[in-house]
């Protein structure tokens, strides 16, 4: 039995920080919607786990999420079922887009369908959170307004398609890094509304979503890599209504009004990425 599966990015329309637990987490409050770019997978019974990836460099011992997601069905089960896992990378890495934890939240969903365990959601959700902060949220997917440290979603209202320039300044960085950045500079939350964020969102109201739109990791990342503050200028330059960074980055992305606008940008900006989010 061979299963394929699609593995799908994700943006943060905003990101706001709303304090710190004792054990160092941070309390979020972002809005999400994962994206068409993504990764493939694919999935076959063996004897023994084995993982070979095409496309960006990855680690494949234990830092690996797709790896520790079989380990962790593997142990939940208290079994030791194989499969050889090819993993095709599209969507870059350190980049805020989410691509470890929707290559994950695939290999949770696949693994239970090619070794016939009939998990529930709700169960591959609870082993996910245990996994990385956005697993759950690529294993449902959807817009969605996501809080706790990640863990807890609710699903909003479908939203409508979007045309998307993404900029990936070309260095990455480490979720772990820009929130210590974050820490030590003291620099001021987001301030979110999400629920005029997302009426926004749902309505297509460019100018209001660009007015909206928080990310309370930027002004880190930045300092962090100011290679980033000019993608979102080459960005705004090209016309993009919204402009931001997503997650911790270094990606940023742009909102165009028309597929065909954003199809220009993406001619413009060498190394960008033409997608759209998805519904």
């Amino acid at each position: 039995m061979r299963i394929a599966v699609e593995a799908h990015a994700k943006i943060n329309w905003s990101l706001d920080i709303r304090g710190q637990r004792e054990n160092g987490y941070h309390e979020l409050n972002m809005l999400m919607q994962p994206i068409e770019l993504s990764d493939e997978l694919t999935f076959q019974r063996a004897r023994w786990l084995s993982l070979t990836v095409d496309g960006h460099r990855l680690p494949l011992g234990s830092r690996n999420l797709v790896l520790r997601a079989a380990q962790a069905l593997n142990e939940y089960m208290g079994k030791r079922f194989g499969a050889n896992i090819a993993l095709k990378k599209r969507i870059p890495v350190r980049a805020g887009l989410g691509g470890g934890s929707a290559d994950c939240a695939a290999t949770l969903l696949a693994l239970n369908r090619l070794w016939g365990l009939r998990l529930p959601m709700e169960k591959l959700a609870q082993i996910g959170e245990g996994l990385g902060a956005d697993v759950p949220f690529c294993l449902y997917g959807g817009f969605a307004r996501v809080t706790g440290i990640g863990e807890k979603m609710e699903r909003l209202d479908r939203a409508e398609r979007f045309a998307l320039v993404l900029l990936h300044p070309g260095k990455g960085l480490s979720t772990q890094q820009v929130f210590e950045e974050f820490d030590r500079g003291a620099y001021p939350c987001a301030d979110l509304d999400a629920q005029a964020l997302s009426q926004a969102i749902l309505d297509r109201d460019l100018d209001a979503m660009g007015r909206l739109s928080r990310n309370a990791l930027e002004a880190p990342a930045i300092r962090l890599l100011p290679e980033i503050a000019q993608a979102m200028r080459d960005l705004a330059e090209t016309g993009a209504r919204v402009v931001r960074m997503t997650g911790s980055g270094s990606a940023v992305f742009g909102v165009y009004p028309t597929e065909a606008e954003a199809q220009q940008a993406h001619a413009r900006l060498p190394g960008s990425i033409f997608t759209w989010t998805r519904e």
